[in-house]
């Protein structure tokens, strides 16, 4: 490790530290996480000197498909924003059933809730894909907070918006079926992609295996195949490994009705 290794050391403290000159490096690190902050919607509105302050509080993760990035139980010291990749949030009973409470995206934060009640991580976030993360401190969050009202605001927004996709599940897993689950679902896939195609038709990417998505569902993994089936049979969907060709968005609409 050498003595401005961090990613967002302000290369001035760094030379008056280590008494030489500020390496190249440590500047372009900066600069580059800077960029990163700006094009990020959380920070979109802050200035220069704001994304700064933030990058002297920010470090960069990177992990691999499978690897856990934290267990229940365990702290939680500031934020985390996804770059790239993906991220499964999920329970796991000690008779090693799993319950997929989110599959976080990128531009997506998580840990906001936890860092301000200072309490322990409720659940374990495990990449689903090679991923890279940045970590925001407690300690720079809490002081732009204080500084700027805006981004506060965005802050609660981002919880509003989780507690009210939490309401949304809640109601889904009471009130639909799993038929309508899993076409709702399909359908909103369809959406984060730009809607559909040509003639009415779809192509969707399942961003993780059939047995994540039934566990985020709330579902077994049979019943989602077994419905996928019943829409394949149905001439609503055409299956390709993780790829689902929606072969009519109306027809499949209807369903829901």
């Amino acid at each position: 490790m050498t003595p401005c290794d961090s990613l967002a050391e302000d290369p001035l403290e760094c030379r008056q530290r280590t008494g030489g000159a500020a390496p190249a490096a440590a500047s372009d690190a900066r600069d580059r996480l800077c960029a990163m902050l700006a094009g990020v919607p959380l920070f979109s509105g802050l200035t220069d000197e704001e994304i700064v302050r933030f990058a002297r509080g920010v470090r960069e993760h990177t992990v691999s498909k499978g690897e856990m990035l934290f267990n229940r139980g365990d702290p939680c010291h500031g934020i985390y924003l996804l770059l790239d990749g993906q991220i499964k949030l999920a329970f796991t009973s000690p008779a090693g059933n799993e319950k997929v409470l989110e599959i976080v995206r990128p531009g997506q934060t998580f840990g906001e809730a936890v860092m301000f009640t200072d309490r322990p991580y409720f659940v374990m976030a495990q990449a689903l894909s090679d991923a890279r993360l940045l970590h925001i401190a407690k300690a720079v969050v809490v002081e732009e907070i204080l500084k700027e009202p805006q981004f506060a605001l965005k802050i609660i927004g981002n919880l509003s918006q989780r507690l009210h996709h939490v309401i949304a599940d809640v109601e889904t897993y009471s009130l639909r079926c799993g038929r309508d689950r899993i076409i709702g679902y399909l359908l909103g896939e369809d959406s984060m992609n730009g809607g559909p195609t040509q003639c009415g038709r779809a192509v969707i990417r399942l961003p993780s295996n059939k047995g994540t998505i039934a566990s985020r569902l709330n579902l077994t993994q049979e019943h989602f195949s077994r419905v996928l089936h019943e829409l394949i049979d149905g001439g609503l969907i055409e299956v390709q490994g993780r790829t689902i060709h929606i072969l009519d968005i109306e027809k499949l609409r209807e369903r829901l009705n």
